[in-house]
């Protein structure tokens, strides 16, 4: 496709979420890509604009490198598709329910996805009722944040309430989680296609923010390492997740493998990191697939005659 079809394209980046910083990043790197591969695009902040602006200043379409709230959730999808204005990535339902790890669960259980044990927490819950069902470890985090913001493992009962405490400070509804033992994996979507998993290694005990973006003793791997039979079982099981949830065109789906061999998914991404570290262009990488043009084809996913 001659890019300059594409038109001008608005480069969402920023936003106003607790992963601004890490939008900011991904928007960066997407922006280079873009404009080293001769698309006409230009950063555009909804944090600093309004919305209408992109109509204003006359965009064709919208590449979506913001994270979390307000940009990942449906809020700005719906937007876009109020101002007809093509954008990537999937639409409003699908980016709404990723966006909520209780309901992506909802969904993921009724159609046999496994995934964690899991409770919602409230300021009344008896959190020693919730040890007792769930057991320890446990996982406390938001529902409606991403990059781990706001989760805490508890190893102890009376760590649970401060735990609660701080997810609260990013969403009233929080989620304990059964903690799983094994493999953390990811693995990228693009298009129909799933790309070769990522196998995390963490220093610590926890995939958190500090393991994420802080840390230097984090390792990844990939390939990842499995069988090939059971990389592709895996694969397909993820893709099916992807797709359950309606989410279209690129995106991550994160999980735990256990030591029996069982996959629990954990939540979808729509809009997953995209610098040249991050998981999905790692992935891209191991498939033969550029930067530029894992890039350039997320953009013509988007693409509407």
């Amino acid at each position: 496709m001659n890019n300059r079809n594409f038109g001008k394209v608005a480069l969402l980046l920023g936003g106003r979420s607790a992963e601004r910083e890490i939008s900011l990043d991904s928007g960066k790197a997407v922006l280079a890509a873009l404009q080293a591969s001769g698309v006409d695009a230009h950063p555009f902040d909804p944090a600093e604009q309004s919305m209408e602006a992109l109509l204003q200043q006359k965009f064709d379409r919208a590449y979506i490198a913001l994270h979390g709230r307000y940009g990942e959730d449906g809020t700005v999808q719906g937007a876009l598709e109020l101002m007809g204005l093509p954008y990537t990535g999937s639409g409003v339902m699908a980016s709404a329910l990723a966006m909520d790890k209780w309901r992506t669960k909802l969904v993921w259980q009724a159609a046999g996805i496994t995934t964690p044990n899991y409770m919602i927490l409230n300021a009344d819950s008896d959190f020693s009722e919730v040890v007792k069902t769930l057991g320890l470890p446990l996982i406390i985090k938001p529902s409606h944040e991403g990059s781990t913001i706001g989760l805490s493992k508890v190893i102890l009962e009376k760590d649970l309430p401060d735990a609660y405490q701080l997810a609260a400070k990013y969403d009233p509804l929080v989620l304990a989680e059964a903690f799983v033992d094994g493999v953390e994996l990811t693995a990228a979507i693009l298009g129909d296609t799933p790309l070769p998993l990522v196998r995390i290694e963490v220093a610590g005990d926890l995939y958190d923010y500090q393991a994420k973006y802080l840390s230097d003793d984090t390792q990844y791997f990939c390939p990842s390492g499995l069988p090939d039979g059971e990389t592709k079982a895996i694969q397909a099981q993820a893709l099916h997740a992807h797709r359950v949830l309606g989410c279209e065109d690129w995106g991550r789906v994160d999980l735990i493998l256990d030591k029996s061999g069982t996959a629990y998914f954990l939540e979808a991404n729509t809009s997953p990191g995209m610098t040249s570290h991050s998981l999905v262009p790692m992935a891209a990488n191991e498939a033969g697939i550029s930067f530029e043009d894992l890039v350039m084809r997320i953009l013509a996913l988007s693409y509407v005659e």
